[in-house]
């Protein structure tokens, strides 16, 4: 028995999308695995009213289960109206899907947006499978993201040793052949607390910190000539915050070398046609800081409630920060009232 997101309270992503770009801001794009995370994603964007996707990983629905998932998504829609944001604009959305199997369970299941990642796959196969899966959602309204250009890094059951660019001159074939609403590009970001080795990066003379090379913005603004108002999408844009990688390390953590992509740059590009910005190691690193704090602060808690209401609480206070001072998507529902 199919579930529609609409009956939900969920949103897809078309028309925030088309506000996003004319309006020069990005939508946030928050990968979720629990309780806490989508408590903080929600008490964030409902606060800011900010649309919000909320983006769920084959690995994170299989650890979360598919049933509970639809639930929590319709319980985030109902916290979120309980926290005073009485239109809140929420899509779930699957992130990297690798299969028509797995899109269409996701779209059955109540997901109201899915990615198609066929970016591993020879051109004309990525085109033949995303175009599959594009007919399938459109069906529901359900919409749909594509991928050309492969990121580095690793993101659950994604793993990439070597990225290669996205190919301004297929954006148009692409995006005609298969009908995608939007299309998540390689411009030099890449998955995980890793994202460049350190010989690809310089060091600051002052502080000893990896700075990381610059995106590759010429790529993208040739991508806008060829798409002008087209949805583009930007995967493995955290910013890997050295204060989180300083409080893991401190208190018996070992993250070497941890780089992420610079805000400034993610803030150029959420003014440009980059209009999803997917961030989801930074939430991991604020969880895993405040946890690993209080255990060397306080050796015998052993309440949950203890370590996980502080990891909440760090999360929140991120992902207002990137919604405010990094996206700029505060105070764009359509609604405000």
């Amino acid at each position: 028995m199919a579930v529609s997101y609409k009956d939900l309270g969920l949103v897809n992503t078309r028309e925030m999308f088309k506000r996003a770009i004319n309006g020069g801001y990005a939508i946030p794009a928050f990968n979720f695995n629990n309780m806490e995370q989508l408590q903080a994603i929600i008490t964030a964007s409902s606060k800011l009213k900010s649309p919000v996707i909320l983006q769920v990983s084959k690995g994170a629905r299989n650890y979360a289960n598919q049933t509970l998932l639809r639930y929590m998504a319709q319980g985030a829609v109902e916290y979120a109206k309980e926290l005073g944001c009485n239109h809140p604009e929420i899509a779930l959305h699957l992130d990297h899907g690798d299969s028509f199997e797995l899109c269409k369970s996701c779209v059955d299941m109540g997901f109201s947006s899915v990615m198609i990642d066929g970016s591993s796959l020879p051109y004309e196969e990525n085109i033949a499978l995303t175009k599959k899966v594009v007919e399938y959602a459109h069906q529901f309204d359900v919409t749909v993201e594509g991928e050309l250009g492969v990121l580095a890094g690793v993101e659950d059951e994604v793993v990439a040793e070597e990225s290669h660019y996205t190919r301004p001159e297929e954006v148009i074939d692409f995006t005609k052949r298969t009908g995608v609403d939007s299309l998540a590009i390689s411009i030099g970001t890449s998955h995980g607390a890793y994202k460049f080795k350190p010989e690809q990066c310089t060091r600051d003379p002052k502080t000893g910190v990896l700075v990381p090379p610059p995106l590759a913005f010429d790529i993208l603004d040739d991508i806008m000539k060829e798409l002008p108002g087209f949805p583009i999408v930007l995967h493995g844009s955290s910013s890997v915050p050295q204060e989180y990688v300083d409080m893991i390390n401190s208190t018996g953590g070992k993250l070497p070398d941890a780089v992420g992509i610079p805000e400034e740059q993610l803030r150029k590009a959420a003014k440009s046609a980059v209009c999803k910005i997917n961030i989801d190691s930074d939430s991991r690193l604020a969880f895993t800081a405040a946890v690993r704090k209080v255990f060397a602060e306080k050796p015998g808690e052993f309440d949950p409630r203890k370590y996980c209401g502080p990891a909440r609480d760090l999360m929140i206070e991120l992902y207002e920060h990137k919604i405010k001072e990094v996206l700029g998507s505060d105070n764009k529902l359509a609604q405000l009232d």
